[in-house]
């Protein structure tokens, strides 16, 4: 399991409107929909009911929402940016500013417990979570999760 897989350069996005937790979701729901063609209400939908089960926010101002969802073949991802962070009942109770998205086949199963492991394995490192906030612009953050993976597996 490796970013390039997961996550279309498109899929990243800078927001400066989310005032919410719930707005978060539409906004992921949105950018959803237009790179991978699926439902963005079907999308929030799922994203609502898995935070419903327990809030996905994991502390240090990351949540990775993540759903199964129709329509997939392979497990995809979307990476938002706040400029603001939003309340998100994250466990250590700090608001978010970043947010990891991944969204499994139905059937999916190791294929999605793997990219949860890859996604929070990088974003538990500080120093990209750092690098990531100082450089608000999609591209750069794409290539930093990118470059991040090489360097692991180096």
């Amino acid at each position: 399991m490796d970013f390039a897989k997961l996550l279309r350069p498109e899929a990243v996005r800078v927001l400066t409107a989310a005032s919410s937790k719930k707005r978060l979701l539409h906004e992921i729901g949105d950018l959803v929909s237009g790179v991978y063609e699926l439902d963005a209400g079907m999308i929030v939908e799922s994203l609502l009911a898995r935070e419903s089960l327990g809030p996905t926010g994991v502390g240090n101002g990351v949540a990775l929402p993540h759903a199964r969802v129709e329509g997939l073949d392979s497990v995809v991802g979307a990476f938002v940016l706040l400029d603001r962070p939003v309340e998100f009942d994250a466990v250590d109770r700090q608001p978010v500013d970043i947010a990891f998205s991944l969204f499994a086949p139905l059937n999916a199963g190791v294929e999605h417990l793997k990219a949860l492991a890859l996604v929070s394995r990088t974003l538990r490192d500080a120093s990209i979570r750092a690098k990531l906030r100082a450089n608000p612009d999609p591209t750069t953050i794409y290539a930093i999760l990118a470059e991040t993976q090489r360097s692991q597996a180096a």
